[in-house]
């Protein structure tokens, strides 16, 4: 069988050329990523081991001081505590914290040294679900992650996020009013070393 037939039958004869005696290009000429570049640059599959590797904080909870029933489907803004809680935790890098969401906030991770007071709060962006057009923060600068939408969400939920390196990132609720009125913010520590045991 002949290359380009060998290439056809792959199903990537339009899509990838071989060039002979180099590497895969794409249809567009640009190199083509091989499997074991691509998991290398785009996926870390190290373990990452002990008792620091992942941290949980919950990021708002239904209050039970007054009774409330949330059946069917309840979810009252005046019945969640806008809270960041524990206010900070500790990982290793390459851990993850797993955001435990319960009511309407939005995650966003800002970048080691930033601070509450260096969020822009006049840049914004509506929600676009359920309920529309409560103003989220969008300040851009230093921001590494930012949650989805929560108005297109279910009110509980879980959302995971990896940190690689060492320092102390600000984890706010992109939620105009939960910032600025609940000052809803919290902090994770990524701490230097790996080892198992830490």
């Amino acid at each position: 069988m002949e290359r380009r037939e060998f290439v056809q039958k792959l199903g990537v004869g339009s899509a990838m050329a071989l060039v002979a005696g180099g590497a895969p290009v794409t249809s567009s000429g640009t190199p083509a990523t091989s499997a074991a570049e691509h998991t290398k640059q785009n996926h870390d599959h190290e373990p990452v081991r002990g008792p620091m590797a992942t941290a949980t904080v919950t990021f708002g909870s239904w209050k039970s001081d007054t009774p409330f029933d949330r059946y069917p489907n309840v979810s009252a803004a005046a019945a969640n505590a806008h809270l960041v809680i524990p206010y900070q935790v500790t990982i290793k890098p390459g851990g993850t914290v797993a955001f435990a969401i319960s009511g309407l906030h939005q995650i966003l991770v800002y970048a080691p040294d930033m601070k509450p007071e260096h969020i822009n709060t006049s840049l914004i962006r509506p929600t676009t679900g359920t309920p529309a057009g409560t103003p989220l923060i969008n300040d851009p600068s230093n921001r590494l992650y930012a949650g989805l939408d929560p108005s297109l969400q279910p009110r509980d939920r879980v959302e995971v996020v990896q940190f690689h390196a060492p320092g102390r990132y600000l984890v706010i609720c992109g939620v105009l009013t939960h910032f600025v009125n609940n000052q809803m913010f919290g902090w994770v520590r990524v701490r230097p070393g790996d080892d198992d045991e830490n």
